[in-house]
């Protein structure tokens, strides 16, 4: 065996030239080294080898969860034997200490490599997400009330979609909801039917314009998916407004590379406190544009400046100042008329955004205006383009 070493096989793991697949065991028999095909070479701990062996004792074929306790796994345990069988497609390793076996795909060690990295492209989970502006106005992503099952993958590429001819009852209109995921109760109740009546003490519940923002900023997990449809309006105005927030904040990285930083790092307080029963306090809250730990990619948007509280938490005094200028030079963005898609909402159309993604807002009206609506919890609103867009196989995979 060789000497004992956790370091990767070489550098950067990277496909040197063609050749069969096989396995040695290294440092000790602790580091399981796998060649591929195509020359890439990568190494496991066997620990973590053990940890994840996919046979019906360990992980549970139905449940898809672990039946193995990790923490009964030998800190030392070594790989006694380890080869690449039927036809260079699985690995098959022996264990010290026990006589269970595991085996594992080629594919599914490459998928989640490690020592280095060695997925191939076409392996990273990736979403086709489309940017857009105000051209969108001109070609909105609608699906037809029958077709509702492609309005998944509409939604998740433009974070936006609209459904057409759907009947402008609410009970329709729920049922479209719950198509779309499992409706997430909040304070606000489950399913809203409602109009400018103060019912809630919330802007949402008054006439006055509402510039674009997220809901639920306030919340530690805010809510993924926001759905309306206007039933009824009597009046004059109320013309809807949606910014694309990824759209805005790729502008304001190009153009204010500091304010993007800075809006990416300074937590933001927010609260919900209009009605007596309610006092939703988040502190020391979270950036206005929060990244994926891993990738370092936008993830969400959380921008409600109405529901903004005190600013009183910075722990660098010198960042006042320079939050003000960036939130000004975001808020540019967000206002820049390219940037703008307003359309007029109507009897008949359902509309669901990504709450993570995309900003709304709306003109000032009069009259009676009536809609109904509903939030999503995001990881529900996930799982269902996972399952249903992306395919749940491919997905497992990921597991």
């Amino acid at each position: 065996l060789a000497t004992a070493t956790t370091a990767p096989p070489d550098a950067a793991g990277a496909a040197t030239a063609a050749s069969s697949p096989r396995a040695t065991i290294e440092a000790d028999g602790t580091l399981v080294v796998v060649n591929f095909p195509d020359g890439a070479r990568t190494a496991f701990h066997t620990i973590w080898l053990r940890d994840h062996c996919r046979c019906e004792q360990c992980f549970h074929p139905k449940t898809l969860q672990r039946l193995l306790d990790t923490s009964q796994i030998p800190l030392d345990i070594k790989a006694v034997s380890a080869t690449v069988t039927d036809g260079g497609s699985v690995l098959a390793i022996a264990y010290s200490g026990t006589d269970h076996k595991s085996t594992f795909s080629l594919d599914w060690l490459r998928l989640h490599s490690y020592n280095p990295k060695v997925r191939l492209e076409a392996d990273e989970p990736k979403r086709n997400i489309r940017l857009w502006g105000a051209e969108l106005a001109e070609n909105l992503p609608v699906v037809p009330y029958d077709e509702l099952s492609n309005s998944l993958n509409v939604k998740d590429e433009y974070g936006i979609g609209f459904v057409s001819g759907v009947p402008a009852t609410p009970e329709d209109t729920e049922r479209v909801a719950r198509r779309i995921s499992f409706i997430r109760e909040s304070h606000y109740g489950t399913f809203w039917d409602f109009s400018a009546d103060n019912a809630h003490g919330d802007t949402a519940y008054t006439n006055i314009p509402l510039p674009a923002h997220t809901d639920t900023t306030y919340f530690t997990d805010p809510v993924g998916i926001q759905l309306f449809h206007l039933l009824e309006h009597r009046g004059e105005g109320g013309a809807s407004l949606y910014v694309d927030g990824f759209n805005a904040a790729a502008q304001l990285r190009e153009q204010d590379p500091e304010s993007y930083a800075l809006l990416s790092r300074v937590r933001v307080p927010a609260h919900c406190a209009g009605d007596a029963d309610v006092l939703i306090a988040q502190r020391p809250g979270a950036p206005i544009l929060e990244h994926d730990a891993a990738t370092g990619t936008l993830a969400r948007v959380r921008h409600n400046n109405d529901d903004r509280s005190a600013l009183s938490g910075l722990a660098d005094a010198g960042d006042v100042p320079r939050f003000y200028a960036a939130l000004r030079a975001w808020t540019r963005c967000l206002r820049d008329a390219r940037n703008e898609v307003w359309t007029r909402l109507g009897p008949g159309t359902v509309v669901a955004m990504d709450n993570w993604r995309v900003l709304h807002g709306r003109a000032g009206f009069s009259g009676f205006r009536r809609m109904c609506g509903s939030y999503h919890g995001h990881d529900d609103y996930r799982s269902r383009v996972a399952t249903l867009v992306y395919g749940a196989e491919r997905q497992r995979r990921l597991l």
